[in-house]
């Protein structure tokens, strides 16, 4: 049976882009995907706590080592990767905050990453390749080609590099001035930024095929 893994990280409730952007995903997929499953994690409303010095370093001790600390923090990220493991797709809401990664998005990433779960320490081979990873993104402004701030966008360029270790590619698709209906000074840039929408809204509705078409 197909499963989803869903990850919302807006803070923003239901004023997020990404948020409803990856709530279109994970419908139209459902409805390619018959009795599929789905899990979801809000890292925006329930945070993964950041790695710190009474837990983090479980990572780089033998389990039978571990402090009490050290245990629960292994035990989380076991669990994070579980989830990551058990899906076939993967779909994430990704905000641009202060041109990067939401913090609780980096967090997420510090638990997967856990030596002999998500990759081998040894070989570096990554232990979750194979799945598809698609990220919904939005981003306030614009920083394609030739804008004032193209390759300010450090979360796209962040997250592949990120997760490298553990084999998942992530996709993006991206709405971007989403801002320009309520700032002022850019309005007139809403007709730009209604045109991204509508372009990664029409790229969203065109990943799976419904089962009762592939017939």
């Amino acid at each position: 049976m197909a499963h989803l893994l869903h990850v919302d990280s807006s803070i923003k409730g239901n004023d997020s882009v990404s948020r409803r952007l990856s709530a279109r995903a994970v419908e139209v997929w459902r409805a390619a995907h018959p009795g599929g499953t789905v899990t979801y994690r809000d890292l925006g409303r329930d945070p993964l706590p950041h790695l710190d010095e009474a837990g983090g370093l479980a990572r780089m001790v033998p389990p039978e080592q571990h402090t009490p600390a050290q245990a629960a923090s292994w035990a989380l990220s076991h669990r994070v990767v579980d989830e990551v493991r058990r899906a076939d797709t993967i779909v994430l809401g990704l905000p641009l905050y202060n041109y990067g990664v939401p913090s609780s998005v980096k967090s997420w990433v510090d638990h997967l990453l856990a030596p002999g779960l998500a990759y081998d320490p040894e070989t570096q081979t990554g232990l979750l390749d194979g799945r598809e990873f698609l990220v919904l993104a939005s981003r306030g402004g614009g920083y394609g080609p030739g804008t004032p701030r193209e390759g300010w966008d450090h979360a796209e360029q962040w997250l592949p590099h990120g997760l490298a270790f553990t084999g998942l590619r992530p996709r993006f698709i991206t709405a971007e001035l989403t801002l320009a209906a309520v700032t002022p000074a850019m309005a007139e840039l809403i007709p730009l930024a209604e045109a991204s929408r509508t372009a990664a809204e029409q790229t969203i509705d065109g990943l799976w095929v419904p089962a009762s078409l592939s017939a």
